[in-house]
């Protein structure tokens, strides 16, 4: 909860008949809410027909009934919510992207964040290409379409495609008659498909969306695999499939993805839970309450009363209304926020001693206030758990840790940050826990770069000093 932002969200369906898919993909989006609210959009294919919608803002919001009926029926829908690491903000960069070309129409959303993003774009303007947005998701849609021209299908293109791009990426793809499931080789961002009663297929970031439309899990979409959907039929590509080593994201376990998601064959709340019996097994201390911060702290938090023994009760109430803290566009919002987001039950931690559990800290100060908060309410003690390691790199894969210098854990021992937040005791998990967080079978399928610098990939030195991120670019679009 310390200043984290989130990658995206992605969701497509297929059904054989035209209906009204538009709403499905609207419940799918709502469920990955969660990945993305800074904008989100939808595309429905009739027919080859494409009609669309996205805009800056909560899917609840920028989709009304009227807004939504508007796009009309068809047998095909792709949806994306963003919370972009790459590209400036505002509607210019909200997905899905749609592109026509002399093969016909295709809308492409996506997840992650290619890591030669810079190099393919400058190769690509030098040229021709001309582009109307600032994020890696038009790269991708270019590249697939230059090798579309030289190919019999739009799977056989996206097959070469994958041969270009690096980094992360979790793509659905629909042209006029299918819709393509994409994972990266490294797998490091979670997709997934299933199937509802009346044999119409959805892809997902998370299960969560696809239990959502009532539709049945079926598994993940494997590492470097390609799944071509259409209204009869499903083809399973493998081209690239066990080419490279798996390099999940961890933190999809520890804070990203919605606990009632199952992700590589593991829920992520039995994750989470088994994160805090790691850390009270690894930091134990005499308190009277163990209590969460909601929302991804809660499991971790029951983890950790039920190794210790220690009573887990609710500590804060949360304002369901109001949207994760590092959505607010400063740091003074920021902390403002912490009060009007959350409210200590005061009767759980008066005159006690308090084990607070978070999933991270990453500037300090969003967990600095929630301290006080906790002091304000009359705790004697507050001896705070964190279920990662700490932060000491950047992520070039989709989630925003850009700068060591941003990084309370780069900058400050151990004592100095637990002076800093306010807390009489300060553990993180360690590194090795949290690589077991899912099993021994997922032991070493892990990225954690962003905690020991083991980059799985060669990462461009262009990929954050790019001209199309900065500033000026987006006050540029907005003016």
């Amino acid at each position: 909860m310390g200043g984290l932002r989130e990658e995206c969200g992605v969701f497509g369906i297929i059904s054989k008949e035209n209906t009204d898919v538009a709403a499905s993909t609207y419940y799918g989006l709502f469920a990955l809410q969660h990945r993305g609210q800074e904008s989100c959009g939808i595309v429905v294919n009739n027919g080859g027909a494409f009609s669309d919608y996205k805009d800056t803002g909560l899917v609840n919001d920028v989709f009304t009934a009227d807004r939504l009926h508007k796009l009309g029926t068809g047998n095909m829908a792709v949806g994306h919510v963003r919370y972009g690491t790459t590209g400036g903000k505002g509607r210019i960069n909200a997905q899905p992207i749609v592109v026509e070309n002399i093969k016909g129409h295709t809308a492409l959303a996506h997840n992650g964040n290619l890591t030669n993003y810079s190099e393919l774009r400058r190769d690509l303007e030098l040229g021709g290409a001309i582009f109307h947005t600032t994020n890696d998701t038009e790269v991708i849609s270019y590249i697939i379409t230059q090798e579309r021209l030289t190919s019999d299908s739009i799977e056989e293109a996206t097959v070469k495609a994958m041969s270009r791009i690096k980094g992360a990426y979790s793509l659905v793809i629909m042209s006029s008659s299918k819709l393509i499931a994409v994972r990266d080789p490294k797998g490091f961002r979670p997709l997934c498909y299933g199937v509802t009663e009346d044999g119409s297929y959805v892809i997902a970031s998370e299960s969560c969306a696809i239990d959502s439309v009532g539709a049945k899990f079926i598994r993940d979409v494997l590492p470097g695999e390609i799944i071509v959907f259409t209204k009869d039929s499903i083809n399973y590509i493998d081209t690239h499939c066990n080419t490279e080593k798996q390099s999940f994201c961890v933190f999809e376990y520890i804070y990203f993805s919605r606990p009632d998601s199952q992700i590589e064959g593991k829920t992520v709340q039995s994750c989470r839970v088994r994160a805090g019996e790691f850390l009270a097994k690894e930091h134990s201390v005499q308190a009277d309450v163990v209590i969460g911060v909601p929302d991804s702290g809660l499991d971790a938090a029951i983890g950790y009363s039920r190794e210790s023994g220690i009573p887990y009760e609710i500590g804060f109430i949360k304002n369901k209304y109001i949207g994760r803290t590092f959505i607010s566009p400063g740091q003074t919002t920021r902390e403002d926020g912490v009060r009007i987001k959350l409210n200590v039950i005061s009767d759980v931690v008066k005159g006690k001693r308090v084990v607070l559990i978070d999933d991270s800290i990453v500037r300090g100060t969003t967990c600095r206030r929630i301290v006080g908060l906790l002091r304000e309410a009359g705790a004697t003690e507050v001896h705070m758990r964190v279920s990662a390691p700490p932060f000491l790199n950047p992520c070039y894969y989709g989630t925003d840790i850009d700068s060591k210098e941003n990084l309370i854990a780069c900058n400050y021992t151990l004592a100095e940050i637990t002076t800093m937040i306010g807390v009489d005791s300060l553990g993180y998990l360690s590194l090795e826990d949290a690589m077991s967080l899912a099993g021994e079978e997922m032991k070493d399928k892990f990225c954690t770069a962003c905690f020991n610098g083991a980059y799985p990939t060669e990462i461009s030195t262009n990929t954050y000093t790019n001209l199309y991120n900065q500033e000026n670019s987006s006050k540029n679009i907005e003016d």
